[in-house]
């Protein structure tokens, strides 16, 4: 199987699994979406050198995968593919802050070191937050939720095509390639002389394409507005009701108790005394 055939793959157990008959699935996509944002804007506001507080925030996203079954092997294999980033983004802080804050047993911790381990922390919770909402969430509901914060329309359908017909795109990536490997047998991958016009054509036939259903759309009467035409069929996010409100109150008040108190911080002086 080719790199494109498993993106394919998987692209469709996400949808798959956003469409399982599991409470958290079935809660108003507009009380996760302002939890997972409430979420990431607590995480990214604790300071650099406050790993301890930051911690602490790791209880929500356990929550969600003990409580609700969500594969935590699966989401570190989809999301792997980040880590290197952030790992290249914050390697280079023990180089430039280099002073001792605290020690660790008989070695010495610089502040670039505790800074490097707080940025790779906040990477791992937000990236964690983000994949939950979107392996419990259609991506049609997700637009409907942004829909009701008034997000504009104009974005919101960018967003809905780019995520349905990403897969077009995938599959006219890996119809060239195969074409490709047929006219260079024993070649591994693609030859770097000739990625300016695969990517050249690639961009040619996408457009192509992306103007054969844009036509198709109109003939079925889209005219850009939500709820007119076949692309928006089913783009609905739900009755909002008490549930869903319990829920962003909970999760939503308790994330704001673990951004305010330090729970390791203070279970370990409980433990302690």
């Amino acid at each position: 199987m080719s790199k494109i055939d498993a993106a394919l793959r998987e692209l469709t157990l996400l949808e798959e699994g956003a469409e399982e008959e599991k409470y958290i699935n079935k809660v108003h996509p507009l009380s996760k979406l302002l939890v997972t944002v409430l979420y990431i804007l607590l995480v990214v506001s604790f300071d650099k050198y406050d790993l301890a507080g930051l911690l602490g925030m790791v209880l929500y996203p356990l929550i969600l995968f003990i409580v609700f079954d969500i594969s935590f092997a699966k989401c570190v294999r989809r999301t792997a593919v980040i880590l290197p980033l952030l790992l290249f983004v914050g390697m280079w802080n023990p180089f430039f802050d280099r002073t001792p804050l605290l020690l660790w047993g008989t070695i010495p911790v610089s502040g670039g070191m505790l800074s490097f381990v707080t940025l790779l922390v906040k990477g791992i919770f937000t990236i964690l937050a983000g994949y939950l909402l979107i392996a419990t969430t259609s991506i049609g509901k997700l637009c409907a939720a942004l829909r009701m914060l008034h997000v504009p329309q104009v974005l919101v359908t960018v967003i809905l095509f780019i995520y349905r017909y990403i897969s077009l795109l995938l599959k006219e990536a890996d119809c060239m390639t195969r074409a490709y490997a047929l006219r260079a047998p024993g070649q591994k991958g693609v030859h770097f002389k000739a990625w300016g016009s695969l990517a050249g054509r690639l961009l040619l036939r996408s457009m192509d394409r992306a103007g054969e259903v844009y036509e198709s759309m109109c003939l079925r009467g889209f005219d850009g507005s939500r709820g007119r035409g076949a692309f928006f069929a089913g783009v609905n996010a739900g009755k909002f009701t008490g549930k869903d409100f319990l829920w962003l109150l909970l999760f939503g008040g308790g994330l704001t108790v673990l951004r305010i108190y330090p729970v390791f911080e203070m279970a370990g002086r409980f433990v302690i005394k």
